[in-house]
């Protein structure tokens, strides 16, 4: 008897699993193939840089170089305003030769801009808007207090006009960077910039390049190009532009040293057999002197035609565009001192810089 109740009790506790499990299994899975079982999920992004970008988007313009007719574009970006104009930033390259500057901002509108100034060694430039034109000014920032892997982007008009306000993001790949920079007369000139690998195209120059935090620390000037070369931009560091702001903004000439010599390479064979330059030795570094003119700082220290200059305040100097780079850290007034080779032998002197014609 015992176990006939076991029996049917058993019978029964396995009616009731079975039917419980049943209707467990009706009520929680689909019953077609169309149902899907939803779960909310929410997803932050962690490293937008959208509230950066809103601090310094709407500062930013295009820039339309006109000749006889529209021959190029470019960027900058409001950095000043006062009572009655905005004032903005871009590059010389940019400006250069136009008969009339116009700048579109970001809610289409173009007005014509003053040019109130420019450098083409610094390659900067200031024009000036009426204030009404102005949508925001941009906050300017510090380079020297970036570091080599900081998130920066840069914002700007790259290639056509079509593509105004583009952003592009990438990192400080590189600080104190040199690059040789052609000038409009073929000359050559040394720049010290940041490198980044935010892409940097042309249209993009004058823009500036921004940290994290939405504040400008360089301004977008050139791009190296080469088959073999990716993602190499650069700009010109901000502290170097504010430097000279104050003398742009008041249409005043940056004033640059003169050391009063024509010169070469002395590594360039052919060069010196063009003027007829023949040395004890071959150089691998430093420049020779070809002519000195009369009265110039050179000429009151001494030098010759043939001299070999080897140094500037100790620095060693690789070439003439070096030499230049290196003397125009310099102002006029300054005392430099050169040391320089004259017939196999050494020799130092001190020059009082003056200012270059």
């Amino acid at each position: 008897m015992k176990n006939k109740v076991i029996y049917i009790c058993s019978v029964v506790l396995s009616l009731f699993i079975g039917i419980s499990g049943t209707l467990l299994v009706i009520y929680y899975i689909p019953n077609n193939e169309g149902d899907k079982i939803v779960e909310e999920v929410t997803i932050t992004e962690s490293d937008t840089i959208a509230p950066a970008v809103n601090k310094v988007y709407d500062s930013v313009v295009t820039v339309l170089n006109y000749g006889n007719q529209l021959q190029a574009t470019g960027t900058g970006f409001v950095y000043k305003e006062d009572d009655k104009y905005g004032y903005i930033l871009t590059n010389n390259h940019v400006i250069s030769g136009a008969r009339k500057i116009e700048v579109t901002n970001t809610e289409n509108v173009t007005v014509e801009a003053t040019i109130l100034g420019s450098d083409e060694y610094a390659d900067l430039a200031v024009l000036r808007v009426d204030k009404s034109f102005v949508l925001q000014v941009a906050t300017l920032g510090s380079s020297t207090d970036s570091e080599i892997g900081d998130t920066v982007f840069a914002v700007g008009t790259p290639v056509d006009v079509k593509y105004a306000g583009s952003v592009t993001k990438g990192i400080i790949s590189g600080k104190n960077r040199t690059v040789n920079v052609t000038l409009d007369d073929g000359g050559a000139f040394m720049m010290e910039v940041i490198q980044t690998n935010t892409a940097i195209n042309p249209g993009n120059s004058g823009g500036p390049l921004v940290n994290i935090n939405g504040e400008v620390i360089g301004i977008n000037t050139l791009k190296l190009v080469e088959d073999e070369i990716e993602g190499m931009g650069f700009a010109i560091p901000i502290e170097m532009a504010t430097s000279v702001l104050d003398r742009l903004e008041n249409s005043e000439e940056i004033e640059r040293p003169l050391l009063g010599v024509s010169m070469i390479d002395a590594n360039n064979q052919y060069a010196l057999f063009s003027y007829k330059v023949y040395l004890d030795k071959d150089y691998e570094k430093g420049v020779v002197v070809v002519d000195v003119e009369k009265d110039s700082p050179a000429g009151v220290a001494g030098l010759q035609k043939d001299d070999v200059i080897l140094k500037i305040n100790d620095v060693e100097i690789e070439d003439t565009t070096h030499l230049k780079y290196i003397l125009y850290k310099y102002s006029v007034g300054d005392t430099v001192k050169l040391e320089y080779e004259r017939d196999g032998k050494t020799n130092t002197v001190e020059v009082k810089l003056n200012k270059a014609i």
